[in-house]
């Protein structure tokens, strides 16, 4: 059986549950993913939504909940892995981090940006900076190199079939997934490459669905898969039954990239709330100081907003963030059932 290691951590099978943010990867699905011979991994990204005092002070209940969820997923991990996603331009991204180490996480992966500090405040943590391409990797690991003479415990290479919030300008994820004038493979391979040589396992990460993707990236090199569409219509999912269930009645031509208010490219499933912004219906209700990147003044709506409400089941009025194969969805399945299927 392949074994993935990173440092000192050994997860039995080599699957790394992708984390999804604003309330769909806590503690529940990163607990039984742990307990079930993976990686579990917490997204920090407005982890305390459900906090009563959460609109006056959305930072401070985000950073009471990350401990109180690494806590909640180490007890159901059954000594199993348990990683947290926190995104660079995440606002007070260095607090995040300190929140986490001192929870005691494991593993800290960190991408939407490059993670350049990060040596410096993970403590003990093993990090791994999420990356699209060989260049990225070279960035990071010659300055991680300079500066605090440390290497990536792992990389994540993350392609353009990924859901959420995408690393790539729109007109390379139309070379990628539409005119096929690129070929992804060809970047893993580069980062596989560029990561052997700094002695840090590769795990890849967007369109991963089944067995058969994790044999094909195996064979390119790498050591692990991130998966995280297929997590979402799980029992243990964080998310509400209605957003699960919208998962399941996707279409293929539901799926849709979409413009940010965070000046990123992302996929989802369309629904009516899309519909309204792109009509020019403008939803901005404040802020929650989530992304450096987003413009209260001119956003046409709260992303945080859109997201809490999509995973709290209000569909109509949110966004569902999705990857490529939601649609390929037709059932509600447990995470037990999911990592024997990658472990065979």
């Amino acid at each position: 059986m392949n074994e993935l290691r990173i440092g000192d951590l050994c997860a039995r099978i080599p699957v790394i549950q992708g984390g999804m943010g604003v309330g769909v990867s806590l503690s529940g699905l990163a607990g039984a993913v742990a307990a079930s011979g993976g990686v579990g991994v917490i997204s920090t990204a407005q982890i305390g939504y459900r906090d009563p005092d959460f609109h006056k002070n959305p930072i401070e209940c985000n950073l009471k909940a990350v401990g109180e969820e690494i806590r909640k997923a180490r007890a159901a991990a059954d000594g199993g892995i348990i990683g947290v996603n926190i995104m660079v331009v995440t606002r007070r991204y260095e607090d995040y981090v300190k929140a986490a180490v001192a929870a005691g996480v494991d593993l800290i992966i960190s991408g939407a940006g490059l993670p350049m500090n990060l040596p410096e405040l993970a403590g003990d943590a093993r990090i791994a900076p999420i990356v699209s391409s060989r260049k990225a990797l070279h960035v990071i690991s010659k300055h991680w190199k300079k500066k605090y003479d440390r290497k990536p415990d792992l990389v994540v290479v993350e392609g353009p079939l990924a859901g959420g919030h995408l690393g790539f300008a729109r007109e390379d994820i139309e070379a990628y997934t539409v005119t096929n004038e690129k070929n992804y493979d060809d970047e893993v391979r580069a980062v596989i490459e560029l990561a052997d040589e700094l002695g840090a396992p590769v795990v890849v990460a967007g369109g991963i669905y089944e067995r058969r993707d994790l044999e094909h990236c195996l064979a390119m090199g790498a050591k692990g898969v991130q998966i995280a569409t297929r997590f979402v219509t799980t029992r243990e999912c964080d998310a509400s039954d209605a957003y699960k269930q919208a998962y399941i009645d996707a279409k293929r031509e539901d799926i849709v990239i979409v413009k940010s208010p965070v000046g990123m490219p992302g996929r989802a499933i369309h629904n009516a709330f899309l519909d309204k912004v792109s009509a020019g219906e403008r939803f901005m209700r404040g802020c929650r100081q989530c992304i450096t990147t987003c413009r209260p003044d001119t956003a046409p709506y709260c992303i945080t907003e859109a997201l809490i409400n999509a995973v709290e089941g209000n569909l109509d009025e949110g966004l569902i963030f999705c990857g490529s194969n939601a649609y390929r969805a037709d059932r509600i399945e447990t995470v037990a059932d999911i990592m024997e299927e990658f472990a065979q």
